[in-house]
């Protein structure tokens, strides 16, 4: 239960700064939610075309495999950030905000996350601590 729950968290706090910056930039709720939601479906819709691609790639060529593991792993990188800026442009009509967004969005979260991560640690170790106190009870 307290994964899910974390993984909860983790997907609101990711969509909370993509709508808060979005909603920064554009001065609109509407286009914030669009920000925080459609990004990540055109993501999720896409990327097992993505994957399914770098799959049948790495089974012909088993010779370069740390290499080829590099190349998806920077294609997957460069695709998330066009699909975001794709979607950043439609909603701003400025591909200088989009680009914006799409490189400040990722910053921030790696900002942000570690954080999120320790905050959750702390209530997983009490959680447990509190578990233990009561099996010696």
């Amino acid at each position: 239960m307290i994964i899910a729950a974390k993984k909860v968290s983790q997907v609101a706090t990711h969509m909370g700064i993509a709508f808060s910056l979005m909603y920064m930039v554009t001065g609109s709720v509407a286009f914030g939610g669009l920000a925080a939601i459609i990004e990540p479906i055109i993501n999720v819709a896409l990327l097992p075309l993505h994957e399914g691609f770098w799959h049948r790639v790495r089974s012909r060529s088993m010779r370069n495999a740390t290499t080829l593991l590099a190349a998806e792993k920077v294609s997957q990188t460069l695709f998330h950030f066009l699909v975001a800026v794709a979607v950043m442009y439609w909603a701003t009509g400025s591909l200088v905000l989009g680009g914006l967004v799409a490189v400040l969005e990722p910053v921030l979260n790696v900002i942000a996350l570690p954080y999120h991560d320790r905050a959750w640690a702390r209530l997983e170790e009490r959680l447990a601590a509190n578990a233990r106190l009561a099996a010696a009870a």
